[in-house]
Order: structure tokens, then C-alpha cells, then sequence
């Protein structure tokens, strides 16, 4: 398995259902990819069975049934995949029979605060924001208009004596329309658009930021502890390309059994490419099952295989 988010941690336990060892790769130093990194607090209402949950509780909850049903190697970025007869040889030393590719979108890095900064300058700017308590008494600052900057701002306004201002280069935001009205509604929160940052300095451990305010040549310098840079993230999955996988738009091409090009490399979650595909977590889960129930069926023809722990 390569991929320890959702849909990575799901499959490992679904492959442990059907009596199947798995190793699951990751380049990242712990499970949870995307949902862990990028927007742990966020309320995702499209999982089955659970009305809402956070993407920390989702992922919690995942790898509580991942975790003693397969071999993690975290910090292991994936560089070669060798078939060499009835099995594939991973990194020249990992020997599988099958492969699962569960990297989502790809391998991402956050997309950089576009000012010329120092080392530090750079302790006060973060990407991602795994304790917000740590943000108690400050300043912050939150530059980006989509749902990550948002939930950012929501959540640290929540934490104790906190004063929240957000900056985006338009008036308009790209995230939800109902969370922009929750955060204008809040005292410690302020909304300043449309701006971009135009110079940073530091002076008396502040990060003070002049900031252009868009279409005028007016100038405002403001104040932060912290900030925090939601300005989205750069990912692809074009590494798969080296090992003989087709992509289609940047994402893997797979059979209807969730198959690539390569017999025995399958793909699942948003790695995965065929035609109307809906990018949610829940549809994930389901080519998991297809991808896992295809490989029984290539291991072990002859095995009349239950496909669900519901079967008669």
C-alpha cells in the first residue's frame, strides 16, 4: 500500500478482513495525509454513518483499526517498483504481490509566502497547525481566501485571548459563504481585503507586513505574533509515471477493478482516474473494496471468496 491517508488506512484493514498482509509506505512521518495536515478541525459531513466528524477524529478512528492489521513505514518515499516474475520488488527491497496506490492527489508542498523573508522570519510563518493552543494570547495573521484559510481563522478563534485578522486579495472568497459571515461576526476577528502583502520585517520579535490594498496605491503596515500561509498547495502524482503507469489529466488511468495499465498495480481515492469520477472520501472507500476483492480474485481464483463481512 502506498499512502497512509483515508483511503490508504481503510484499504489495510479491509485487506486484513480477507486475510491478506499489507505494508503500508508513507512519505510523510506519520498516518493521515491530506485530512491530518491540511484541515484537521474541518467538519466533513460526507463520510457514512457518521453525521459529521473532524478530519483528526476520521483519521484517529482509521488508523485505531489500521494500525494492528499492517506494517507502517513512515519517512519512506516510494522511488521504484520492479516486476520480476509473479511479484514486485519494492524500493529493491520490499518483495509484494500486489500494489495498492493511495496517494490521493499526490505528493503536495504548501505554496510559499511570496515575500523575501529570513530564517528568522520564517519561525513565525506556518503551513500547517497541528496545536492551536500554542497561539493563545497572539496576534495572527491568515492570508488566503479558500476553506483552509477559513477553518484556520474559525478554529484559532476559538483559542483564549486570540485576535484574528484575515487578508485576501479579493473581496470575495472561495470558501464557504456561511463561514465568511460566522468569522465577520466575531470581535477578534477583523477582515481586511483586497490586499496583498507587499514587505515583511521583523522588530521586537513581531512580524510587522505591509500590506497593498488592490486597483490603489494605498499602503497599511500591520502587527502579527504568528501567521499562518493558506495559499493551497502544489501536489501530483506524476512519480507513478517512472514505474510504467498511465495517467490520464494527472491522475492514475484504472480498469473498472480499480486496475492500472500494469497487472497487479491497482490505484484508489483521488490517485484514481475514470470518467465521471466524484472526488469524496466515502467513494474511496468503496474502490478500496473493489481494488482488494480484484486482487483475491487474481491470488486465489479458485477461492470462493465471502465479499462482505454481511454474506451469508
Amino acid at each position: 500500500m502506498i499512502g497512509a491517508g483515508p483511503i490508504g488506512l481503510f484499504s489495510a484493514s479491509f485487506a486484513h478482513l480477507h486475510g491478506l498482509k499489507t505494508i503500508v509506505f508513507d512519505s510523510l512521518s506519520e498516518a493521515g495525509g491530506q485530512p491530518k495536515l491540511l484541515y484537521p478541525f474541518k467538519k466533513i459531513f460526507d463520510i457514512p454513518v457518521f453525521n459529521q466528524i473532524t478530519g483528526a477524529e476520521l483519521i484517529e478512528k482509521l488508523m485505531y483499526s489500521a494500525e494492528r492489521k499492517a506494517k507502517f513505514v513512515f519517512d519512506h518515499r516510494v522511488n521504484s517498483i520492479e516486476k520480476i516474475e509473479d511479484c514486485f520488488l519494492i524500493d529493491k527491497e520490499f518483495e509484494v504481490k500486489s500494489v495498492i496506490i493511495a496517494t490521493g492527489n499526490g505528493s503536495f508542498t504548501p505554496k510559499a509566502f511570496p515575500l523575501h523573508t529570513n530564517d528568522e522570519i520564517e519561525k513565525h510563518i506556518h503551513y500547517f497547525i497541528n496545536d492551536p493552543q500554542k497561539f493563545q494570547n497572539q496576534t495572527i495573521g491568515i492570508f488566503g481566501g479558500g476553506d483552509s484559510a477559513l477553518d484556520w481563522a474559525l478554529e484559532l478563534a476559538n483559542v483564549a485571548n486570540t485576535q484574528i485578522k484575515i487578508i485576501h486579495r479579493r473581496n470575495e472568497f472561495r470558501g464557504l459563504e456561511a463561514n465568511v459571515q460566522q468569522l465577520k461576526k466575531l470581535q477578534n476577528v477583523e477582515v481586511l481585503t483586497p490586499y496583498l502583502p507587499k514587505a515583511v520585517t521583523l522588530s521586537n520579535n513581531q512580524l510587522e507586513i505591509e500590506l497593498k490594498e488592490i486597483g490603489t496605491t494605498n499602503i497599511i503596515a500591520k502587527k502579527f505574533d504568528q501567521i499562518v500561509v493558506a495559499y493551497g498547495f502544489r501536489s501530483d502524482n506524476n512519480f507513478v509515471s517512472k514505474w510504467g503507469v498511465n495517467l490520464t489529466k494527472g491522475q492514475i488511468s484504472v480498469s473498472r477493478a480499480m486496475e492500472t495499465n500494469i497487472s497487479g498495480i491497482y490505484a484508489v481515492g483521488d490517485a484514481a482516474y475514470y470518467p465521471e469520477r466524484v472526488p469524496v472520501i466515502g467513494l474511496g472507500f468503496g474502490e478500496a473494496q473493489i481494488a482488494i476483492t480484484s486482487i483475491m480474485r487474481s491470488l486465489f481464483p479458485k477461492k470462493n471468496l465471502t465479499i462482505h463481512s454481511t454474506s451469508i
